[in-house]
């Protein structure tokens, strides 16, 4: 993991900086944990990876919504960003590559972003668990490799670039200004210690993984399985009447927009139960994402061609009955 880190340009990471988890999931937690007093404010994307939001409420702090924004390919916006800072904010969560958009930021953005942690003295969380999920060429910047002065902690795993979600096998890496933050990462090393140790199998896996034939870069090239199923389904999705979506440039995911005038919906998760009990197809309502308003879906386009295409052809003909209601 250390030297994968070396690899992505993040400097001053030794082996002692690096926590070991059962998924990034967990790590999520504990880093909030580590970190909230009642009353503390983190930042959050609008949509987000709604375990974020959970995690900042476990841990006690209150979850702020930064919006990203739809028209600029689903970046975060920075003046939205400034004006959710209050004297109790902590810190910051950015998801890039991000679930559910599909959005890849790029390092002007993520450069603003520094900056904002910096002059407000912010914690940033990177969630980077799809960097190597990257299509038509994109590449990924870790946000860690463009401070040294701020502190980040950085998460990964073994569950989407490996497709491995079973193993339990994820990581935090703590980069930047460390000095300052040694009560914070003494309260991380504890709560890591009281759950005695990460399993071993996963951790088996990581060496593995990471040192060993990279498949992903296959699946996600021009014309492979991955880049070829997220090609279909965004065509179809935007066949239909009243569905607009941005093409995603990383994961696994699009996020479209259903247009109120065709599609005047009052309660999204109404809608999914209605289209899974009617075209037995599951897709996940925006809102389950703390997206503010009730006109989006995410899909998932990891199905193989022929089962994305039945699939996306039911929820085409259960748009249809709606619109014509």
């Amino acid at each position: 993991i250390m030297h994968y880190t070396q690899e992505k340009g993040i400097k001053g990471v030794d082996v002692d900086d690096i926590i070991i988890g059962n998924g990034v999931s967990e790590l999520i937690v504990m880093a909030m944990q580590a970190l909230l007093n009642n009353g503390d404010e983190v930042l959050v994307p609008a949509p987000d990876y709604p375990l974020w939001t959970a995690a900042v409420s476990l841990g006690g702090g209150t979850p702020r919504h930064y919006i990203c924004d739809e028209g600029a390919g689903w970046l975060p916006d920075i003046a939205d960003i400034k004006a959710k800072i209050t004297p109790n904010t902590r810190a910051i969560v950015v998801i890039n590559p991000n679930n559910p958009t599909g959005a890849l930021y790029p390092d002007a953005l993520l450069k603003d972003i520094v900056e904002l942690a910096r002059q407000h003295q912010l914690i940033i969380y990177a969630d980077e668990i799809y960097d190597k999920v990257l299509y038509d060429g994109a590449t990924h910047t870790s946000i860690a490799a463009l401070s040294e002065d701020v502190l980040t902690i950085t998460f990964n795993g073994l569950s989407k670039n490996y497709r491995a979600c079973g193993y339990r096998a994820g990581w935090l890496v703590i980069s930047g200004d460390k000095e300052h933050a040694r009560d914070y990462i003494e309260g991380l090393n504890i709560l890591a210690s009281m759950r005695l140790c990460s399993n071993v199998p996963g951790q088996y896996g990581i060496q593995t993984a990471l040192g060993g034939y990279q498949s992903i870069n296959d699946l996600v090239a021009p014309g492979g399985r991955l880049a070829r199923e997220r090609d279909v389904a965004w065509e179809l999705l935007t066949q239909i009447p009243g569905v607009s979506c941005v093409k995603p440039q990383a994961a696994m995911y699009l996020f479209p927009k259903l247009d109120p005038k065709l599609y005047p919906i009052r309660n999204d998760q109404q809608f999914i139960l209605e289209m899974l009990e009617q075209e037995r197809v599951l897709v996940v309502q925006g809102t389950g994402f703390n997206w503010p308003h009730p006109d989006h879906i995410r899909v998932v386009f990891l199905p193989h061609e022929e089962d994305l295409r039945e699939a996306i052809g039911r929820v085409g003909r259960f748009l249809e009955r709606k619109r014509h209601r």
